[in-house]
């Protein structure tokens, strides 16, 4: 209901009919079904705020024009999505609506700035991302829309129950006791920020990478969800900074993560490609390994590298991961198992709460070396180290790999090094308790650093924008 251009255009028009589709016609990235799990609850909360809410599934180039005939609507609005097939998809509804003699609005909702909004001195879209946020942050984003001010709600005949959809697990029910953990929903989103901000924002840019503290937001699915949108935090912040200026560094460094979002986004709009396609060519020599049991491996978190392992369970628990954490599990994925980022990338995108196109693509191509403002090919993660750095006392481990939690905190991180008489006093049994690494880190790294060679300098360039 907060700052939604859409809605509050619509209720300043007259009657408004609310209208969510499930858009079945985007066969290549269909949400997942952490992501669906996330939609139900999202959709039960905005009709209960609504009112009212009609649902339906399908094609909305067909659905659309169908509705606004039965409904007698004389316009119809929506907030932008920029993903390939959401602009195309919009741009035929727009088409359709306009042969009808209605008239069709959207807005930029989801974002600080309009993907063509940010260029370089030539009108070229960024590629890195220091310069972009530079030139981002000096420019005034809209003011966050109050909800509106009266809002005359009604049906429309022929739609879903939301049931009916079977939008969560059954049989199992994987995702049991999430509801403990997440509250989707706009009142969710807000009192998730408004903790946030009063409990951890202070020392977020010294602990935001400690996933044994937890001082991250965790508003990545409500954003993604558009249950808060970044101009309500970024105003918000800014607020908050005059009142309390020792938050400073820590509102500097989380609006910077604003602007990861925002880049990712950037990027998927002029490089549509980027979920598919190495950015740079030249990393389409890669010789990557099928490693179909390494695969499972690493999604079940049965790598014998603990840090590794604690994220992907965290992943398959809660439907979330820890930023640094997800990081070094992704180069262990592509680094040390040398097994294509795209595998990595669509795990993810079933498996997070926040699965979100742009972030995901930008992400492993990041950590692949094949993205824009990428990490350096050369950069490898080691698991033990990073989970020794930044889980110094085993805790974010013990809670995730509980079959490891008697062991000291010098040989959590690598309990294939510890002493036979230490895993016998931990009750550890590599092999059977715990598994054996599954990959030798040094070894890997030789192997990674091989198959880069393989990548040649010249050819390593992006895409032409917009192909």
């Amino acid at each position: 209901m907060r700052d939604n251009p859409a809605l509050v255009a619509a209720a300043e028009r007259g009657p408004v009919v609310p209208v969510f589709i499930i858009d079945t016609s985007d066969t290549n990235w269909a949400p997942g079904g952490a992501s669906l799990w996330w939609l139900h609850h999202s959709l039960a909360a905005l009709r209960n705020r609504l009112g009212a809410l009609s649902l339906f599934k399908g094609d909305p180039r067909v659905l659309l024009p169908q509705i606004a005939r039965a409904s007698g609507a004389t316009s119809v609005h929506w907030n932008r999505c920029y993903e390939p097939h959401a602009i195309a998809r919009d741009t035929d509804i727009k088409a359709a609506l306009k042969e009808l003699g209605v008239e069709a609005q959207s807005f930029n909702a989801a974002l600080l700035h309009e993907p063509w909004q940010i260029a370089t001195g030539s009108g070229s879209p960024f590629k890195v991302f220091t310069p972009y946020w530079r030139a981002a942050s000096a420019k005034d984003s809209a003011a966050p829309l109050p909800p509106p001010s009266s809002i005359d709600v009604r049906d429309v005949a022929g739609g879903d129950r939301l049931d009916d959809w079977r939008l969560l697990p059954r049989n199992p029910d994987w995702a049991a006791g999430w509801d403990r953990i997440w509250t989707p929903g706009e009142e969710g989103a807000l009192d998730r920020f408004e903790s946030f901000v009063a409990s951890d924002l202070v020392r977020y840019g010294e602990d935001r990478d400690r996933p044994d503290l937890q001082h991250t937001s965790r508003l990545s699915p409500h954003l993604h969800w558009g249950e808060i949108s970044p101009r309500q935090i970024a105003t918000h912040l800014a607020l908050a900074v005059e009142g309390n200026p020792a938050i400073r560094s820590g509102v500097d460094k989380f609006m910077s993560e604003i602007g990861w979002r925002e880049f990712a986004h950037h990027l998927l709009y002029h490089y549509p490609s980027l979920p598919d396609r190495n950015w740079r060519a030249g990393f389409d020599a890669y010789p990557w390994r099928d490693g179909a049991a390494d695969l499972e491996a690493w999604q079940q978190g049965r790598t014998g590298y603990p840090f590794v392992d604690a994220g992907m369970r965290e992943l398959w628990q809660t439907g979330f991961m820890h930023n640094r954490v997800r990081m070094v599990a992704a180069s262990f994925l592509v680094k040390h198992l040398r097994i294509d980022w795209r595998r990595g990338e669509q795990w993810f995108w079933d498996t997070l709460l926040d699965a979100d196109l742009a972030n995901n693509a930008a992400g492993w191509q990041w950590v692949a070396g094949s993205g824009a403002d990428a990490s350096p090919y050369f950069r490898i993660f080691n698991p033990v180290l990073q989970g020794e750095k930044f889980d110094p006392d085993g805790d974010y481990i013990r809670r995730w790999c509980p079959e490891l939690k008697e062991l000291s905190n010098a040989d959590i991180h690598a309990p294939f090094k510890a002493k036979a008489e230490a895993l016998a006093r931990a009750g550890v049994v590599l092999g059977k308790t715990y598994p054996r690494p599954i990959v030798d880190h040094d070894a890997a790294r030789q192997a990674a650093l091989a198959g880069y060679r393989q990548v040649k300098d010249g050819a390593v360039q992006p895409p032409p924008a917009g192909l």
